[in-house]
Protein backbone atom coordinates (compact mmCIF):
# COMPACT_ATOMS: atom_id res chain seq x y z
CA UNK A 1 0.00 0.00 0.00
CA UNK A 2 1.38 3.43 -0.81
CA UNK A 3 2.48 5.70 2.04
CA UNK A 4 0.24 8.19 0.59
CA UNK A 5 -2.89 6.20 0.17
CA UNK A 6 -2.60 5.26 3.83
CA UNK A 7 -2.10 8.69 5.23
CA UNK A 8 -5.26 9.52 3.35
CA UNK A 9 -7.20 6.44 4.48
CA UNK A 10 -6.67 7.23 7.96
CA UNK A 11 -7.50 10.95 7.50
CA UNK A 12 -10.98 10.21 6.32
CA UNK A 13 -11.13 7.65 8.48
CA UNK A 14 -10.59 10.36 11.32
CA UNK A 15 -12.50 12.95 9.16
CA UNK A 16 -15.63 10.07 9.36
CA UNK A 17 -15.30 9.77 12.93
CA UNK A 18 -15.46 13.55 13.45
CA UNK A 19 -18.15 13.87 11.64
CA UNK A 20 -20.08 11.03 12.96
CA UNK A 21 -19.66 12.10 16.24
CA UNK A 22 -20.58 15.94 15.27
CA UNK A 23 -23.60 14.15 13.88
CA UNK A 24 -24.46 11.99 16.97
CA UNK A 25 -24.28 15.61 19.26
CA UNK A 26 -26.73 17.43 16.35
CA UNK A 27 -28.90 14.19 16.57
CA UNK A 28 -29.40 14.73 20.33
CA UNK A 29 -29.52 18.11 20.00
CA UNK A 30 -31.97 18.20 17.11
CA UNK A 31 -33.66 14.48 16.57
CA UNK A 32 -35.88 15.52 14.19
CA UNK A 33 -33.42 17.49 12.08
CA UNK A 34 -31.21 14.85 12.08
CA UNK A 35 -33.81 12.07 11.34
CA UNK A 36 -34.68 13.95 8.09
CA UNK A 37 -31.05 14.59 6.84
CA UNK A 38 -30.19 10.76 7.13
CA UNK A 39 -33.52 9.22 5.90
CA UNK A 40 -32.36 11.29 2.80
CA UNK A 41 -28.69 9.35 3.14
CA UNK A 42 -31.12 5.98 3.34
CA UNK A 43 -28.79 2.96 3.10
CA UNK A 44 -26.35 4.23 0.57
CA UNK A 45 -23.03 3.60 2.54
CA UNK A 46 -20.74 5.66 0.35
CA UNK A 47 -23.15 8.88 -0.05
CA UNK A 48 -23.59 8.62 3.98
CA UNK A 49 -19.51 8.69 4.41
CA UNK A 50 -19.09 11.05 1.93
CA UNK A 51 -21.83 13.33 4.33
CA UNK A 52 -19.94 12.17 7.65
CA UNK A 53 -16.59 13.38 5.86
CA UNK A 54 -17.70 16.67 4.83
CA UNK A 55 -19.26 16.71 8.30
CA UNK A 56 -15.58 16.09 10.03
CA UNK A 57 -13.52 18.43 7.53
CA UNK A 58 -16.15 21.06 8.41
CA UNK A 59 -15.60 20.51 12.20
CA UNK A 60 -11.90 19.90 11.70
CA UNK A 61 -11.25 23.13 10.45
CA UNK A 62 -13.54 24.80 12.90
CA UNK A 63 -11.85 23.79 15.35
CA UNK A 64 -8.47 24.27 13.75
CA UNK A 65 -9.38 27.93 13.74
CA UNK A 66 -10.18 28.36 17.39
CA UNK A 67 -6.99 26.48 18.22
CA UNK A 68 -5.19 29.03 16.08
CA UNK A 69 -6.97 31.83 18.18
CA UNK A 70 -6.38 30.40 21.49
CA UNK A 71 -2.75 30.29 19.96
CA UNK A 72 -2.66 33.84 19.12
CA UNK A 73 -3.72 35.39 22.62
CA UNK A 74 -1.51 33.19 24.97
CA UNK A 75 2.86 34.70 24.99
CA UNK A 76 5.22 32.23 23.60
CA UNK A 77 7.15 30.80 26.46
CA UNK A 78 10.18 29.59 23.99
CA UNK A 79 10.57 33.12 22.62
CA UNK A 80 13.11 35.30 24.84
CA UNK A 81 12.45 38.38 26.13
CA UNK A 82 14.46 41.40 25.00
CA UNK A 83 17.04 42.21 27.92
CA UNK A 84 16.13 46.28 27.15
CA UNK A 85 12.43 44.64 27.88
CA UNK A 86 13.21 42.17 31.38
CA UNK A 87 13.12 43.72 34.56
CA UNK A 88 14.15 42.89 38.04
CA UNK A 89 12.18 44.17 40.66
CA UNK A 90 14.16 42.40 43.82
CA UNK A 91 17.62 41.84 45.37
CA UNK A 92 18.90 38.75 46.59
CA UNK A 93 19.78 38.62 50.22
CA UNK A 94 21.14 35.43 52.19
CA UNK A 95 19.13 34.47 55.20
CA UNK A 96 21.33 33.90 57.68
CA UNK A 97 20.04 31.90 60.97
CA UNK A 98 21.40 33.03 64.17
CA UNK A 99 21.50 30.10 66.21
CA UNK A 100 23.35 28.34 62.87
CA UNK A 101 25.91 31.54 62.68
CA UNK A 102 26.73 31.13 66.60
CA UNK A 103 27.01 27.15 66.23
CA UNK A 104 29.01 27.72 62.69
CA UNK A 105 31.61 30.09 64.54
CA UNK A 106 32.03 27.98 67.93
CA UNK A 107 32.66 25.08 65.50
CA UNK A 108 35.21 27.18 63.72
CA UNK A 109 36.92 27.91 66.86
CA UNK A 110 36.78 24.48 68.13
CA UNK A 111 38.92 23.26 64.44
CA UNK A 112 41.12 25.98 65.19
CA UNK A 113 41.82 24.35 68.78
CA UNK A 114 41.98 21.10 67.39
CA UNK A 115 44.72 22.35 64.46
CA UNK A 116 46.80 23.73 66.98
CA UNK A 117 46.85 20.76 69.19
CA UNK A 118 48.04 18.56 65.90
CA UNK A 119 50.90 21.22 65.34
CA UNK A 120 51.71 20.62 68.77
CA UNK A 121 51.76 17.25 69.17
CA UNK A 122 53.91 17.07 65.43
CA UNK A 123 56.38 19.25 66.95
CA UNK A 124 56.48 17.13 70.19
CA UNK A 125 57.48 14.35 67.85
CA UNK A 126 60.16 15.65 65.63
Amino acid sequence: MNPDTLTQTIQKGFRVTLGATASLVDAIRDPQGSQARFSEVGNDIERLTALLEARGADTEREARGVVDELMTQIPNPFKPTPASEATVDTVARPVVDAAVQAELTALTAELSTLRQEIEAMKGSQN
